[in-house]
C-alpha cells in the first residue's frame, strides 16, 4: 500500500495542517504503509534548513520531516516552487528532500494507493 501526501501550507501558518500531515505519515509508516510526500506551494520551505521553528509552536516541522527521510520517506519538492513559494525563495533543498517535477507529481499519483492533500 503506498499513500501520497501532498503538501501546500507554509510550515509555520498559524494553524495545525502541516504538523497533521507529518503525525499522520508517521503513523502511516509505523502500520507499514510506504509513505511519499510531495512539497509544493509554500510548504516548499519545509524542505529548507533556512527555516527555523518559531518560539511559540511546539513541535519542530522540519526535524520531524527529517526524521520521516531518515527512516525512509520519499520526499520531493516542487522545482518551480523554489523559486516561487516560500520565505526563502531560491534557497536550496535540504539532503534527502530531492528537487522535481509536476510530471514526477503526475507519476507519484497514477502509482500511489491513496493521494491526501493538506
Amino acid at each position: 500500500m503506498t499513500t501520497l501526501l501532498v503538501l501546500n501550507h507554509a510550515p509555520y501558518d498559524g494553524t495545525d495542517v502541516t504538523w497533521n500531515a507529518l503525525r499522520l505519515a508517521d503513523k502511516l509508516l509505523a502500520e507499514g504503509v510506504e509513505v511519499r510526500i510531495f512539497l509544493m506551494n509554500d510548504s516548499v520551505d519545509l524542505a529548507r534548513d533556512a527555516t527555523k521553528k518559531p518560539e511559540q509552536y511546539d513541535n519542530d516541522l522540519v526535524a520531524q520531516l527529517k526524521d520521516l527521510i531518515a527512516r525512509g520517506v520519499a520526499v520531493k519538492v516542487c522545482g518551480t516552487c523554489m523559486a516561487r513559494c516560500g520565505i526563502h525563495k531560491n534557497v536550496p533543498y535540504y539532503e534527502g528532500a530531492e528537487k522535481s517535477t509536476m510530471p514526477e507529481l503526475a507519476k507519484w499519483v497514477i502509482s500511489s494507493d491513496k493521494v491526501l492533500t493538506f
